[in-house]
């Protein structure tokens, strides 16, 4: 049997096991596999982005509207030294202002975790500025009838959501901020950080069971900020692409947080988890944010040729035409070290979702459940909760 022949026998016959797995209960004994027993984590991610567009406060509310625990903004600062909710401080695929005139001298270059990128950034508009566009939906297969519906929100608008919608439900709404690009903020003398702590003073949220969790993909400011407030930090973990065997691929800038790069460090995402790189994450951070496939990967059938079989027959290669792999140890290592785990992205889009989930987004849910990851970040937060 050829070695390509043999990989797909095997990654065949691991699928059908893992499906059995996923949906399977989760514990017999009532209790969930995370670190303290309790439900997993539903993250609104960017809010309801499956459905709305992206960082809207109608995006948030209705994640909270769909069962979320945490919606998701990721903070930028403005020209003026607001807090407002962006992906990236580069607005162009998030909002109207490539169509709007009046801006049309605003378009630049700037270097973002050393890359160059052109395009509208919000460090050159005021709030007020801002407040003037409207966002859009980034992703071309979701709905796009929304577009030029909802504005940018600030920060504080969002704790306000949540307050009022804690008030509203009867449960307590949290809120998951991300320092978005930190290096490129201190660069632009903007740094968000000041700027968040303060914030969350005026709310109460100073302590470890304040309904807030502060995550980044840099370390050095996660380790002041560990100084500063007793709020739960999250060291996030990112990857650029899986191979066709399963494997995680890093790509420079982004194989390591870029203030890691700025130093010359050598590690690199992969060695945070290991047991060493979890232990030293534990220093300064509650928790985790890896890349789902860190904790369960994926790989594609290969034929003969060496080259990924199309098993849905739609003509094209996509996470659609991989089978499971057996999970890591990270989840295990990380609450070893007492660290929880929060995982992202999880969407509902059939092609990316592997063959074992047989076009059933519920099903990856359940087996990252099943794996006790302890939240889960989700463009679909009602899926999400439904497959609890």
């Amino acid at each position: 049997m050829s070695t390509s022949l043999r990989f797909s026998v095997i990654a065949l016959a691991t699928a059908a096991l893992l499906q059995g797995c996923a949906t399977s209960p989760i514990a017999t004994s009532g209790q969930y596999p995370t670190l303290d027993g309790a439900k997993p984590m539903v993250i609104g991610h960017r809010g309801a982005s499956g459905y709305l567009p992206e960082h809207t406060l109608a995006a948030y509310k209705m994640a909270i509207e769909q069962g979320a625990d945490f919606v998701e903004p990721d903070l930028v600062v403005t020209k003026d030294g607001h807090l407002v909710a962006r992906h990236e401080p580069n607005i162009t695929a998030t909002t109207d202002v490539s169509t709007r005139a009046e801006f049309a001298s605003r378009k630049t270059t700037r270097m973002v975790d050393g890359v160059n990128e052109t395009g509208w950034f919000v460090t050159d508009f005021t709030l007020a500025e801002l407040r003037t566009l409207r966002a859009k939906q980034t992703n071309a297969a979701r709905d796009k009838s929304h577009d030029g519906q909802f504005q940018i929100p600030t920060f504080r608008e969002i704790l306000d959501l949540a307050k009022a919608e804690s008030a509203r439900t009867g449960r307590t709404i949290g809120v998951y901020p991300e320092t978005k690009h930190p290096s490129y903020h201190v660069q632009e003398g903007l740094l968000i950080e000041p700027r968040l702590l303060s914030m969350l003073a005026e709310y109460g949220y100073t302590k470890k069971d304040s309904p807030v969790i502060i995550q980044s993909f840099e370390v050095f400011n996660l380790q002041e900020l560990r100084g500063k407030t007793q709020v739960r930090l999250v060291q996030l973990i990112d990857g650029d692409d899986v191979d066709s065997k399963g494997n995680v691929t890093l790509v420079a800038p982004f194989d390591k947080p870029y203030d890691f790069a700025l130093t010359k460090d050598r590690r690199n995402f992969k060695d945070m988890l290991t047991p060493k790189g979890l232990a030293e994450i534990r220093t300064y951070a509650d928790g985790i944010g890896p890349w789902k496939p860190y904790l369960a990967s994926a790989a594609h059938v290969l034929g003969t040729d060496g080259k990924p079989k199309d098993l849905n027959g739609d003509g094209k290669i996509s996470d659609a035409d991989r089978v499971a792999l057996p999970p890591t140890d990270v989840v295990k290592n990380a609450h070893a070290a007492g660290l929880f785990v929060h995982t992202f992205t999880f969407r509902s889009e059939a092609p990316g979702l592997l063959s074992d989930y047989k076009g059933d987004p519920k099903a990856e849910y359940k087996r990252f459940y099943t794996l006790g990851v302890d939240g889960v970040f989700s463009d679909f937060p009602d899926t999400a909760v439904s497959a609890r």
